[in-house]
């Protein structure tokens, strides 16, 4: 297809929370008290984010939550395992391209909840196999300190990343295992082309200090003075910086930027589907989208009646691509694929 221009498993947490309590939501999200019914989802969002989602999504249905948080390429990695015998019944989080080869995988169950009539097409499957909760932005969150002392501008565009300053100097997250990296490789593919674009990551490579497993890690690492420049979304930046990294600045690249619609899929095959659709129902509602900016989530919302984080205001204006989402899904592992040769050749 022509590209459109500008316009494996490590677990990294376990939680098994048992509470309960009493219901809310759209369209009567909430279910029944049933301590009886328990829910296995893999988690693609912040570790404090979904601590606090399982605690009211408890509260609010009397259904248990085991959750294991990992990123997008080792949840797809362990969904693929367990084909057989699905463990988890929902994945929650983490850019859909990763849901969206899912999908073309087999390996998800389609499910249209009442919910999502209210989140706009645009943000969601046409199939129904996954539902978008939130969105965030692609940008670099640079060190300032370091940049000062350097004599150095933040970068503004992919271009800048380039420079002879910012040589050893980058941190991302590696392609294959991170749902935010390969939003960075299907993006510079999608401005670029696949030929100049895989030409521009390699050059990119000679500029990286290291790759990390996980998207969050690059914006923390350079808040901690680590490096420059981090790869990330801007979302995560922002929560590091209310955390007290003060040195962080904001930058989205003048081409234009990619982003991510975080969705919530029911994987094929998993125990109580029942209870993993009341839990779908639940996310989608207006109180449950507005969990995430009470622990240091500040995406952008699907649900037009939830309110947005206010620090996410700042990202308003941020140049987006017209980022193709079931093209970059359709072609994850072959651009991972891609990416790994170029950069090792």
């Amino acid at each position: 297809m022509k590209l459109q221009k500008v316009c494996a498993v490590s677990l990294a947490g376990l939680m098994l929370l048992a509470l309960t309590g009493c219901g809310g939501g759209d369209k009567k999200a909430a279910a029944p008290k049933d301590g009886g019914k328990k829910l296995v989802m893999y988690w693609g969002a912040l570790d404090d984010w979904m601590a606090k989602d399982i605690a009211e999504f408890q509260k609010d249905t009397g259904i248990k939550v085991e959750a294991v948080r990992m990123s997008s390429g080792e949840t797809i990695g362990r969904i693929k395992a367990e084909k057989a015998n699905p463990k988890a019944s929902i994945w929650f989080g983490g850019p859909a391209d990763g849901q969206i080869q899912a999908k073309a995988d087999g390996l998800l169950e389609k499910y249209v909840s009442p919910n999502a009539a209210k989140i706009p097409d645009k943000f969601k499957d046409k199939d129904g196999y996954w539902t978008g909760v939130y969105v965030g932005y692609l940008g670099f969150a640079s060190n300032s300190k370091l940049l000062k002392e350097k004599g150095v501008e933040a970068p503004k565009s992919w271009q800048d990343l380039l420079k002879p300053e910012f040589k050893g100097q980058i941190i991302s997250a590696n392609p294959g295992s991170s749902g935010t990296a390969y939003t960075m490789l299907a993006t510079i593919i999608q401005l670029k082309g696949e030929k100049d674009g895989l030409a521009y990551m390699k050059e990119l490579n000679k500029q990286m200090k290291n790759y990390q497993k996980s998207g969050t890690a690059p914006a923390r690492l350079a808040g901690q003075g680590e490096c420059m420049v981090g790869i990330s979304f801007l979302h995560d930046a922002i929560k590091y910086r209310e955390e007290g990294m003060k040195d962080l600045v904001l930058t989205a690249p003048s081409e234009g930027t990619g982003y991510e619609i975080g969705a919530v899929s029911i994987i094929k095959g998993g125990p109580d589907q029942e209870a993993a659709k009341k839990f779908i129902d639940w996310c989608l509602t207006k109180k449950a989208q507005e969990i995430g900016q009470t622990t240091g989530s500040y995406q952008f919302l699907t649900n037009p009646e939830a309110t947005p984080p206010k620090q996410a205001a700042e990202l308003n204006g941020t140049k987006l691509i017209n980022y193709d989402f079931p093209w970059a899904g359709a072609h994850r592992s072959e651009l991972v694929e891609k990416w790994d040769k170029a950069i090792k050749s």
